[in-house]
């Protein structure tokens, strides 16, 4: 097991990456969409939700949470699902939804996005602390073993996930839960998001964000965001503490 430091908290130098899962770490979403019209088909459901439904969607964080939106706007009158009642039957969709998920990552349908690996390697290399603040549950996280290497658990000093974290982004609850984890303070940690909800709770805990849309978040306000860019391919390690010194300067003087 990798031991990890406990850097001193009196300073605001870069000490903590703080990566978000589905569409940061992994172009994830679209093999999330199929595997949940994959559930729907399974228990029955007509229902689907094509690209531009999902997208909508995505404003919703956690699977839960944007099924029970999709009722209530969508399907308000579906209240009873072959005698089982909505909480029992999310649960069916969501038991579903993840085994087809966990299949489609087998099966090679999600990679990790460019210049991940290869910034956490260099990140690790250098004594930073490397962490996971994602909605999405402990299983989905696990899918991605197979990118991330056997012994991915041990690269990370912290995980907070839907599981640990009740109150769903853009709450800064699972933020907030892996600095005190990691025993940094926001401004040693920089946040690596893709969607303007990732970016607001990052933002409410005082995270600096840099920004690495999808097809599926595009078009989100990121206009609080220390940087946007394509992907990670083109950005290292020392670029990311140029513009996170340059944030926490600026920030100090607001």
């Amino acid at each position: 097991m990798t031991a990890f430091a406990n850097p001193s908290i009196g300073d605001s130098m870069l000490r903590g990456l703080i990566f978000d899962v589905d569409g940061t770490l992994a172009d994830s979403e679209a093999a999330h969409r199929a595997a949940f019209n994959d559930a729907f088909s399974r228990f029955g459901l007509d229902w689907h939700w094509d690209d531009v439904l999902y997208t909508g969607l995505l404003k919703v964080t956690g699977g839960r949470e944007r099924i029970l939106h999709y009722i209530e706007r969508y399907r308000p009158d579906q209240s009873q699902f072959d005698g089982l009642g909505l909480p029992e039957s999310v649960d069916r969709l969501l038991e579903l939804k993840t085994q087809a998920y966990v299949r489609s990552v087998n099966d090679g349908a999600v990679s990790l996005r460019p210049g991940v690996l290869k910034l956490m390697s260099e990140a690790r290399a250098q004594g930073l602390l490397l962490a996971i603040a994602t909605t999405t549950s402990p299983p989905n996280i696990a899918a991605l073993s197979g990118a991330m290497g056997p012994d991915w658990r041990e690269n990370f000093a912290a995980i907070g996930d839907g599981a640990s974290a009740s109150i769903k982004k853009p709450h800064p609850q699972v933020y907030l839960q892996v600095l005190e984890t990691l025993r940094l303070t926001a401004a040693q940690c920089l946040a690596l998001e893709d969607s303007g909800n990732g970016l607001r709770a990052a933002t409410a805990a005082g995270l600096a964000t840099l920004i690495t849309p999808t097809r599926y978040t595009a078009h989100d306000d990121f206009r609080a965001a220390m940087r946007v860019v394509p992907d990670l391919s083109q950005v290292d390690l020392a670029q990311l503490r140029v513009w996170h010194a340059g944030s926490r300067q600026a920030a100090s003087m607001v």
